[in-house]
């Protein structure tokens, strides 16, 4: 049965990690997911939308719905690149850069949580099995 897998066991960890989140965000006034691109601005402002898609590694129409949606909230702008007026950069606004704090704060906390019943040993051993495993290619179809 499909229940018995690993895979349908990291499925089920995985949804219920992300539906913590979730609820976690939301005070923030984020949407789970929000915070993976505005983790990029944080590392880097001043990326352009092509830049953002490449780094998360999700389709355009994903990267153009979220800064739609932080935009709105006030969390970036998009403005264009002084050299280059055809290219649009993004930049976080000063509430963008407020959520940094208590987002990372978030996801340690959670991150703590989900090792909660694991030795040093074994969050060394899991960390670096997940590490080291290449991103599954997709099937062709």
């Amino acid at each position: 049965m499909l229940d018995e897998t690993l895979s349908y066991a990291l499925i089920t960890l995985m949804k219920r990690h992300r539906n913590q989140l979730a609820a976690a965000l939301v005070p923030l006034g984020l949407h789970v997911g929000q915070e993976m691109l505005l983790n990029q601005l944080w590392r880097e402002d001043g990326l352009t939308q092509s830049e953002l898609i490449a780094r998360l590694g999700v389709e355009p129409p994903t990267v153009t719905k979220t800064l739609q949606r932080l935009e709105r909230a006030g969390f970036v702008r998009r403005s264009p690149d002084p050299g280059r007026p055809r290219l649009i950069r993004v930049h976080l606004t000063e509430a963008g850069r407020a959520l940094r704090d208590p987002v990372e704060r978030i996801w340690h906390e959670l991150d703590e949580d989900l090792q909660r019943d694991l030795d040093a040993t074994e969050r060394d051993v899991l960390s670096r099995l997940i590490r080291a495993r290449p991103a599954c290619p997709r099937p062709d179809r």
